[in-house]
């Protein structure tokens, strides 16, 4: 597993960030993956419930940063993407890649006839 982390926020709950490799064959050399829940643990299990089998958090290495816990806050499924500012950007800080909710990543492509 590459980087993760988490913060706990004032009403208990937690953010989980994590850096992935991305799932579809053909989308971005990695994705960043950020998730609100109660505990960490219920964290990792909605990213398994969605298919992401080998997702684990050690250590706290790449915390969610300030704009990062806003951004999943203000999203109501609480469980946001983007591509992963460390791969291949010179500037990682200049990221202007807006936040796409989870279910955009997962969808599979349909074939054409």
């Amino acid at each position: 597993m590459a980087a993760g982390g988490f913060c706990k926020l004032p009403n208990g709950s937690v953010v989980v960030a994590l850096n992935l490799p991305s799932p579809a064959a053909d989308g971005p050399a990695g994705v960043r993956v950020l998730v609100l829940a109660q505990n960490r643990a219920r964290a990792l299990t909605r990213l398994r419930n969605l298919g992401l089998r080998a997702v684990y958090l050690r250590g706290n290495a790449a915390p969610p940063t300030p704009d990062e816990v806003t951004a999943v806050l203000h999203h109501p499924d609480g469980l946001i993407w983007r591509t992963d500012p460390d791969h291949g950007l010179a500037a990682p800080e200049l990221v202007t890649e807006l936040w796409r909710p989870i279910r955009s990543l997962l969808r599979r492509p349909t074939p054409q006839p």
